[in-house]
């Protein structure tokens, strides 16, 4: 994935160089200026968005410590990430541990996934004071990635749901879905969860219940809750669909391209738009209308079209 460890402290604390901030801003770089007119077009997106669905206005409501827990701090090259399930989130957490390490790790791939997510191996925003959340908010380079939000929901489903391994989410959501969606549900499946259909997941997911009773689980919420975009202005917003070149351009603006660059690797399990397609074959319109209407936002705030599968009423 890179050299060998020219790491330790060179690359950590970038003091007397300029920060992503300044980069990207102003690029000394004519390389890296064709990729800021890009991420521009996106933040513009974004602005109009939050302005024509008047987000910020209607809930003109203060950010909580509590919102802040997906928004990961690298202190060292003064940037923080908010990171989305299922859009890259490991291996960006593994990158992260690799920028924040102090030369601890140099190769994000040799991070096991499950410790890119235990949560004492990251520092989040929600775990410093209000004055130090502010300052960082207003002098970091901030960032997240988005992914097509209904392929981003067949991968949570295809992950939490059909893997037999996934037991502490049947358990969790799976009989919950069962017993409101299903009509004579037997008593292993009331008592498993393991078996639910992606339709049930979809009625689980618009049913006014669901919403009214707790928020969603952080796998299929919109990125919009997760992130904040109306109330945090963020400078670069990475897609999945490009991935590779975008998360490499975050890295050249922390000024670490040299030594890191995104892992890569072609996953075969990977949720495709043909595979989406077909998952919503056996969504009523009705269902579709009322599930696009739920992950809208997203849509139109990171620039994603209505996709032509759907039958939207």
């Amino acid at each position: 994935v890179m050299r060998r460890n020219p790491f330790g402290m060179d690359i950590c604390c970038r003091k007397g160089s300029r920060s992503p901030l300044q980069e990207l801003y102003n690029p000394t770089q004519v390389s890296l200026s064709n990729a800021a007119i890009l991420h521009q077009i996106r933040r513009d997106q974004v602005t109009d968005t939050c302005r024509a669905n008047s987000v910020s206005s209607r809930k003109r409501r203060v950010l909580t410590p509590n919102d802040l827990k997906h928004l990961v701090v690298d202190e060292d090259h003064e940037m923080i990430y908010c990171y989305v399930p299922k859009v890259a989130c490991t291996n960006w957490k593994r990158v992260m541990m690799v920028l924040t390490g102090r030369g601890k790790y140099s190769d994000p791939m040799e991070i096991p996934a499950n410790e890119a997510h235990v949560s004492s191996n990251l520092k989040t925003l929600n775990q410093y004071s209000i004055p130090e959340i502010n300052h960082r908010l207003k002098n970091y380079m901030k960032f997240l990635f988005v992914r097509e939000p209904f392929e981003r929901l067949v991968s949570a489903y295809r992950n939490k749901f059909t893997q037999k391994y996934n037991t502490s989410f049947h358990k969790r959501y799976g009989t919950k879905i069962v017993r409101r969606q299903r009509k004579n549900a037997t008593q292993e499946a009331l008592r498993k969860g393991d078996d639910v259909k992606f339709e049930e997941f979809v009625a689980y997911l618009i049913d006014p219940h669901t919403q009214r009773e707790e928020p969603f689980n952080e796998h299929w919420q919109t990125v919009y809750s997760l992130c904040h975009p109306c109330h945090i202005h963020y400078d670069l917003i990475g897609k999945y669909e490009t991935l590779e070149e975008d998360s490499n351009y975050i890295l050249q603006l922390a000024g670490v391209g040299n030594y890191l660059k995104f892992p890569t690797y072609a996953k075969s399990t990977r949720t495709t738009d043909e595979m989406t397609t077909e998952f919503f074959q056996n969504i009523s319109s009705e269902h579709q209308t009322q599930l696009y209407e739920v992950y809208k936002l997203d849509f139109l705030m990171f620039n994603y079209s209505v996709p032509s599968y759907l039958k939207l009423e």
